[in-house]
């Protein structure tokens, strides 16, 4: 059993996906929420959920567990139709972490201390410079990329824990990501610690974002797919409607809250 506290949910009107509680919260109240955390040292682990993270979760009872013991913010057009089958309307922004982290940056006066852990060592510092640019005024810290063994992790820690940065993001893909922030990472190590997923590797321009006409309409997802169709056909041809029908189940079922 982990021994650290789930976050403080009944402060957050949630919306229930798939049995994932996600925040409900507009898009200045999630980064003041955010600012807080790190101003009042309060350890929250920090999460995402789309179409693609839900179902994991809805077919991995160990993942879908770790989640409830994150802060889940909600990400994707997907969530957002499973809010609105569930509850009637969507969820009143769209806290992705690829807009939402660097967001949280460049909002944050205060010097803070922000760690890189995961994917590939260069695209790890091509994004820590890229964060730099953008929001100069805090400190970056490329702790090791994604690709270490269990003999490595001890090192990792001490080092982060050395550090003790403000902001840790962790990008080593679902579940893996989730996992080692839910087994490792403690308040000893940091105060917000991010599972990011694919942040590093869209910060370095290692992959394009859609054109912004394209993610004003909800359809990012799809530009994805076209880019790279052998990896993420499966994700997304089958993974969206799947995501689609078990929310459907879930409603016909009645096995819903809002909060």
């Amino acid at each position: 059993m982990n021994p650290h506290p789930r976050p403080p949910l009944r402060a957050f009107p949630v919306y229930d996906i798939l049995g994932i509680p996600v925040v409900r919260l507009e898009w200045e109240e999630a980064l003041l929420t955010m600012r807080r955390m790190i101003r009042d040292r309060v350890f929250t682990r920090v999460s995402f959920l789309n179409a693609h993270n839900a179902n994991v979760a809805f077919s991995d009872a160990e993942f879908a567990d770790a989640l409830k013991r994150f802060l889940v913010l909600p990400d994707g057009v997907g969530v957002d139709i499973a809010a609105r089958l569930l509850y009637g309307t969507a969820f009143p922004a769209n806290l992705n972490g690829t807009d939402f982290i660097p967001a949280l940056l460049t909002s944050t006066v205060e010097p803070l201390t922000v760690a890189l852990l995961g994917a590939k060592h260069p695209n790890a510092e091509a994004a820590a410079a890229a964060f730099a640019a953008i929001a100069p005024q805090h400190r970056y810290a490329v702790i090791h990329d994604g690709f270490f063994s269990t003999e490595d992790e001890p090192a990792i820690l001490a080092e982060i824990a050395a550090l003790r940065p403000d902001v840790l993001l962790v990008a080593m893909g679902v579940p893996r990501q989730e996992f080692w922030i839910d087994h490792h990472i403690t308040p000893s190590h940091c105060t917000l610690p991010f599972a990011v997923g694919a942040l590093l590797d869209f910060m370095s321009g290692a992959v394009p974002r859609a054109p912004y006409w394209l993610r004003r309409m909800r359809l990012e997802w799809l530009f994805r797919l076209a880019l790279e169709p052998g990896r993420l056909w499966r994700r997304y041809v089958v993974g969206n409607p799947l995501f689609l029908a078990r929310v459907v189940r879930q409603k016909l079922g009645g096995r819903k809250s809002a909060t």
